[in-house]
């Protein structure tokens, strides 16, 4: 993307399919590579897709990063969740100090960790933290409304969320980063994650909300008659993927599709992590359906609507762990496995280097 784009028609409208005629060529190289055809399964879908992504029969991946985007939620008073929302901001603290889950599996794949406040409740000053070079303060408000009561923000906060998050990422691949993970950090975040699943995918409460923090029998009905209760007022238009945002989402839901938008428009690959991130894939897809040829699925939630919005995506999840922690790890672990799958592609002889004769020969 040559400049930043001003608004969100003009990011949609820069963003193209990515090469069927690189995609061939890819696969040309897999057919050559020194093992019986497709030996090695979705590994070869993962690399040849990187390589019509990236134009290239050398994809890279050493340049990693994560945008982890925090936000807090007006819907934390219906009871919703097992863990308090000051939790959040203490958990911004926790990734810069470079403790918390993402951080451990980022490193492991070398991968730096950044931090975004779209709207959480408290105020963090970047200067009087503890590496909080990597906290970029963007807040749109303090935390979402209560979307049982309303909607969970104006039309142009959703809008404003969305182009904030594709200006963070943005700003990252002008710096060289070459494949781009999302990570999220809201207490209730899986409210409104499950009530956009509910929307966009058309499937049911019993399908798509699950126990998100760990909430017993009794909190799961409240999450489930706060959906209810939340869509009955506020009627979200399927069709208009910002009107869901701003009458059921998140700020970091918001962020995390601009994120994606990003990696789209600037030709690079984004590994969505879980159930929040897929909650902001749905947006992205939405609003730009193409977005989905740069996207990767880092794994399948626990929550149970995690593989319904999978499917419709039409991504196929890279692992399958029972994870629920959020923040990015899912995607991290899914790096190191797509790594492997670029090293194979570019390194592994061909039947000829190796002076094995091949297939039908």
């Amino acid at each position: 993307m040559k400049s930043t784009p001003s608004s969100l028609n003009q990011i949609i409208t820069a963003i193209g399919p990515i090469s069927n005629d690189w995609l061939q060529k890819a696969r040309s190289r897999t057919a050559q590579l020194l093992m019986p055809p497709r030996a090695l399964g979705h590994l070869h879908d993962i690399s040849e897709r990187l390589c019509a992504i990236g134009q290239t029969l050398t994809p890279g991946m050493d340049r990693k990063a994560f945008l982890v985007m925090a936000g807090d939620h007006g819907v934390a008073a219906e009871g919703v969740s097992a863990f308090p929302q000051e939790v959040t901001g203490e958990m911004i603290r926790s990734f810069l100090r470079g403790g918390a889950g993402i951080n451990v599996l980022a490193a492991q794949v070398k991968a730096e960790v950044f931090v975004v406040d779209m709207g959480i409740v408290p105020h963090l000053n970047p200067v009087d933290l503890q590496g909080g070079e990597r906290l970029a303060v963007v807040k749109i408000a303090a935390g979402t409304r209560n979307f049982t009561k309303g909607p969970a923000m104006s039309r142009p906060e959703a809008e404003k969320s969305v182009l904030a998050g594709f200006q963070q990422a943005a700003a990252l691949f002008d710096k060289g980063i070459e494949i781009l993970g999302t990570g999220d950090m809201g207490i209730a975040n899986t409210t409104p994650s499950a009530a956009i699943g509910m929307v966009l995918t058309g499937a049911g409460p019993d399908q798509m909300v699950g126990r998100g923090t760990g909430v017993n029998d009794q909190g799961l009905l409240r999450k489930k008659d706060a959906i209810r209760r939340g869509l009955e007022i506020n009627r979200p238009d399927k069709s208009d993927p910002l009107d869901v945002l701003a009458k059921i989402g998140g700020f970091e839901i918001g962020g995390i599709a601009g994120a994606i938008l990003a990696a789209a428009g600037y030709g690079k690959p984004v590994v969505v992590d879980g159930f929040i991130s897929t909650a902001g894939a749905l947006i992205a897809q939405a609003l730009c359906p193409t977005a989905v040829d740069y996207m990767f699925a880092g794994h399948c939630s626990e929550e149970p609507g995690h593989r319904i919005m999978l499917s419709h995506l039409g991504l196929r999840p890279i692992l399958d762990l029972g994870l629920r922690l959020g923040e990015g790890t899912g995607a991290a672990l899914a790096m190191g496995i797509m790594e492997g799958a670029v090293r194979i592609f570019r390194d592994m002889a061909t039947f000829a280097e190796a002076g094995v004769s091949g297939a039908g020969s």
